[in-house]
């Protein structure tokens, strides 16, 4: 399946793409108030593609455990600048990470490609209509309230199955559409591990799936280590994801993942029916 987001072409069968995290915010779990600086952020951007980033998500609100929501205005004042700054001067595809219309709308007219939607369209509907006017694709994370659940992977599908729905139903294309298991949204720990784990049964829906587990709760609690040390946790979840079929990986530590994506994918190619052994 190839999808388009902004100007390129990302081939979601046979590749997996960075997707570089860009929090504008002051409180994010893990780096929070790093790249609020307009110049800084615009470091930042460039290192991550450098690095190999092929989407940039940009976040003005922490979506963090126990988090304060803020408002629409001090939202939509966090976000503009940074992705107006983006595609002025640099070419790579930019994604909103919002589940309000009002932010959405203003991110889209600013440029920005992908819609970013933690609750799936389930928290505000008109999330799934700004995105079909402006003919952009969207990402639809799984995502719920409490933690839990009769039958829980089934449970998950079915709740993903009804945000892409919602997505069809406002107009979104099925080729716009991108699924995410939501790890640290909506499930403890053991649920998080399960999905990471059986990735494979999101692919299986037919959407191309983005795995978001850079230095995560699931990582920390695993390894007890604070956020700012969850790299080599984070690579090997990546590894999963290329593995089981992510088409994309939502990291902080781009350089570091980049290189997993691509030792992994060296790996398979080499015991693909055909190659040559060397």
């Amino acid at each position: 399946m190839v999808m388009k987001i902004g100007n390129r072409t990302f081939d979601t069968e046979h590749e997996c793409y960075i997707m570089g995290i860009l929090n504008v915010t002051p409180d994010s779990f893990s780096d929070g108030g790093l790249w609020n600086d307009m110049e800084r952020a615009k470091q930042h951007v460039a290192e991550m593609i450098a690095e190999g980033a092929s989407i940039i998500d940009v976040g003005g609100e922490s979506t963090r455990p126990g988090h304060v929501q803020i408002s629409i205005e001090e939202e939509i004042g966090r976000v503009v600048p940074v992705i107006r700054m983006i595609k002025e001067n640099f070419d790579i595809p930019v994604s909103i990470d919002s589940y309000k219309s009002e932010v959405v709308e203003a991110a889209l007219e600013a440029g920005a490609d992908l819609v970013n939607d933690i609750w799936g369209f389930k928290y505000d509907r008109r999330v799934a209509d700004v995105t079909a006017r402006y003919h952009v694709p969207c990402c639809l994370m799984h995502n719920r309230h409490e933690p839990v659940y009769e039958n829980y992977m089934e449970d998950l599908l079915n709740d993903l199955r009804e945000s892409v729905d919602i997505a069809l139903k406002a107009g979104i294309l099925p080729e716009q559409i991108i699924l995410d298991p939501g790890v640290g949204f909506g499930k403890n720990y053991e649920h998080n591990l399960i999905v990471t784990n059986e990735l494979e049964k999101l692919c299986a829906l037919g959407y191309p799936v983005l795995l978001a587990t850079s230095r995560k709760s699931m990582i920390g609690l695993t390894l007890d280590l604070p956020s700012d040390q969850r790299v080599e946790g984070t690579l090997v979840t990546t590894v999963f994801g290329v593995l089981k079929g992510a088409s994309f990986i939502r990291v902080h530590d781009v350089k570091e993942n980049y290189r997993a994506i691509k030792m992994t994918q060296a790996i398979l190619a080499g015991h693909k029916p055909g190659s040559t052994a060397l």
